[in-house]
């Protein structure tokens, strides 16, 4: 009797579903809710200006999307890990900063800085990956102390936003080619990485640690090499958004990257990823940061007030927190 009641049950939660399809829909759901938002906020978009769907208007869009694609990239790794990085923030800054003043009209000597701003950023997660595991500190602690210390540093370096960038840099973000802008081509090439990465042992790794820390490290994941690792990449994925940053605004900003720390966890989440980790991944982070994008188009368009971007922006965030809960909760429950 028992068994019969409980095929009843599931036959009522969810008729005519297969098993296999019925989890195919609880794994899909976080990402289900931010593609219906993306879309709605297209479609009124278009109803507002001409020439959404076209070519440019997806290069502007991504060139405009692609610096904090970059860096929800980095918070996504650590959100899936079950951590948050708030020094993204002062890497962006002093990347941007280091960017503006030591770059020359000389291909090798950008090379040069380019390698030593992203090694800088990689530094600066492997400290955080240490301190926290170290000494067992939580991470919003150890990376709001890091964010203070770097943003500190690039106000010593460039007090005021200015500084220059040479012309072929600023030449490289403005580049098309068939048709789509460099940004698009780094957006696709992003996409790739994750693709890899995500079937990597360390990807694998950090998703498990995130579902469960305990049994990962049974399973025998290091939690100082998968702390270190986690929030370098983190930071490498910071001072690429704040290479990325300076081929579009031509200077350095030593407080820009405050900027970019609760975007990167709004797109990360708004995308379905959890905070308490071992969910979602980077396409629907990519999503989000859309969603944040055209959040922004249509308050220009509209010619409000920019003070209800960031309004209209926290009720995103919270529908789609709330919908992506409700929708998990009810797709776990026809399985039960």
């Amino acid at each position: 009797m028992t068994m019969l009641a409980a095929d009843s049950r599931e036959r009522r939660a969810m008729p005519g579903l297969s098993p296999s399809l019925k989890a195919t829909l609880t794994d899909r759901a976080p990402i289900l809710i931010p593609v219906a938002m993306l879309i709605l906020l297209v479609a009124i978009y278009a109803s507002l200006r001409e020439g959404v769907f076209t070519l440019d208007e997806l290069n502007l869009d991504t060139a405009a999307a692609l610096t904090l694609v970059l860096a929800a990239t980095g918070q996504t790794i650590v959100l899936l890990r079950g951590g948050i990085d708030l020094s993204i923030g002062g890497t962006i800054s002093l990347g941007t900063v280091l960017a503006a003043t030591q770059f020359r009209d000389d291909p090798a000597h950008v090379a040069l800085w380019t390698v030593l701003i992203l090694v800088i950023g990689a530094l600066v997660g492997v400290v955080n990956g240490v301190l926290i595991t170290a000494l067992r500190l939580q991470p919003f602690l150890v990376t709001l102390a890091t964010w203070s210390i770097l943003s500190g540093t690039a106000l010593i370096i460039l007090p005021i936003d200015g500084g220059g960038l040479p012309s072929f840099w600023m030449a490289f973000g403005s580049r098309n080619w068939l048709g789509l802008s460099s940004a698009v081509w780094l957006l696709a090439v992003l996409v790739l990485f994750w693709l890899w990465f995500r079937r990597t042992r360390l990807g694998i790794a950090i998703r498990a640690t995130g579902s469960n820390e305990r049994s990962a490290f049974l399973s025998g994941v290091s939690p100082l090499g998968i702390n270190v690792a986690t929030y370098a990449l983190s930071s490498l994925f910071a001072a690429l958004a704040a290479l990325y940053l300076t081929t579009q605004t031509g200077a350095g900003s030593p407080t820009i990257g405050k900027d970019y720390i609760l975007p990167s966890v709004a797109a990360a989440v708004i995308g379905g990823i959890s905070l308490f980790g071992g969910r979602g991944g980077l396409i629907g982070t990519i999503i989000g940061a859309y969603i944040l994008t055209i959040i922004g188009n249509l308050v220009f368009v509209l010619s409000i007030s920019s003070y209800w971007q960031p309004i209209v922006s926290g009720v995103i965030l919270l529908i789609a927190v709330l919908a992506s809960s409700i929708a998990e909760r009810s797709a776990r429950r026809s399985l039960t």
